[in-house]
């Protein structure tokens, strides 16, 4: 359905978006996933043909920007981060109004916002000024608008950006329901959102994509690390941090600052050890040190994207 290959963007030097490579398939929903400023609406930007790449190429079902811009245009709706709304008109003009700039025919309008009234739980707002909606509700009638043309393939710029936790439930069911027959690709920088809400989530910082995975696999690999904060009291250091290297060449071990001097404290991190903490408490077994404590933290999704997108590239 969507294949970008080499795709870069630069603003006057500054490489927003540095040759990135993704396919989307059809029926699928892509989460690009990143902090602020990764280059994540600069690159749906350049999907939808409001930017022209700075080199790669992008290909819609055959179709290539900047070749075939208008046409693929009428294949996309798309969404901004904040819904371009005409504020002075009720929402159904405004969606009336929309619907005849995309071309569809008299006859069939009506049937179409009654569609979209329902999917898009409209229908009690309907007769409402724009400017009386709250965020959340703006954001349901942007859906609508980007939906209006019934286009195969939706790109949606951080949708839940600014909501309340209840707004955030009721879009993301909305684009689940959506995403039964549509191609969906959604920006967000909250792991939780695309966690909830994509098949496939795409990790980008710095212009740069960093991890491609579902979430079920992100998950796996997440659980495969792990750290573990170790404390022993009367052991001796430098031979407690051989002892423990000793172990498995995949543990890193680490001395922590400890305000108890006769205490000793590590953090180690695992990485594909089965059973760590057995292995590691065994070992400690065979001295005649006291363990004061000996916990593990498995490694969260939230630790991932945190590690992904806060190193030095």
């Amino acid at each position: 359905m969507i294949e970008v290959t080499n795709l870069t963007k630069n603003y006057n030097g500054f490489c927003a978006v540095d040759k990135i490579d993704f396919k989307v398939e059809k029926g699928e929903i892509l989460g690009l996933l990143g902090p602020n400023g990764a280059g994540k609406t600069t690159t749906l930007r350049m999907l939808t043909g409001f930017f022209e790449p700075s080199s790669g190429n992008i290909e819609i079902k055959g179709l290539k920007i900047p070749e075939d811009t208008l046409e693929i245009k009428k294949l996309i709706g798309y969404l901004p981060e904040s819904a371009p709304l005409y504020h002075n008109m009720l929402v159904f003009d405004y969606l009336v109004y929309v619907a005849k700039i995309k071309g569809i025919e008299k006859d069939k309008i009506a049937g179409r916002l009654k569609e979209l009234s329902s999917l898009c739980g409209l229908s009690e707002i309907m007769h409402r000024p724009v400017a009386e909606l709250s965020k959340g509700l703006n954001q349901r009638v942007g859906l609508a608008h980007a939906m209006i043309s019934d286009p195969e393939i939706l790109i949606l710029d951080e949708p839940t950006s600014g909501l309340d936790p209840n707004q955030i439930v009721e879009i993301r069911k909305i684009i689940k329901n959506i995403g039964r027959e549509k191609t969906i690709i959604l920006s967000t920088h909250i792991l939780s959102e695309a966690e909830a809400t994509c098949d496939r989530i795409l990790i980008i910082d710095k212009g740069k994509i960093v991890a491609d995975d579902t979430p079920e696999n992100l998950k796996k690999s997440a659980k495969s690390e792990s750290q573990i904060t170790l404390s022993l009291h009367e052991a001796d250091s430098n031979k407690a941090l051989e002892l423990l290297k000793s172990i498995d060449n995949k543990l890193i071990v680490e001395v922590e600052d400890s305000s108890d001097k006769d205490t000793i404290s590590f953090k180690i991190i695992t990485i594909g050890l089965d059973n760590p903490m057995k292995t590691i408490y065994l070992k400690i077994k065979e001295t005649d040190w006291i363990i004061s404590e000996f916990k593990k933290e498995s490694q969260s999704l939230e630790n991932i994207f945190h590690k992904l997108t806060t190193e030095d590239k």
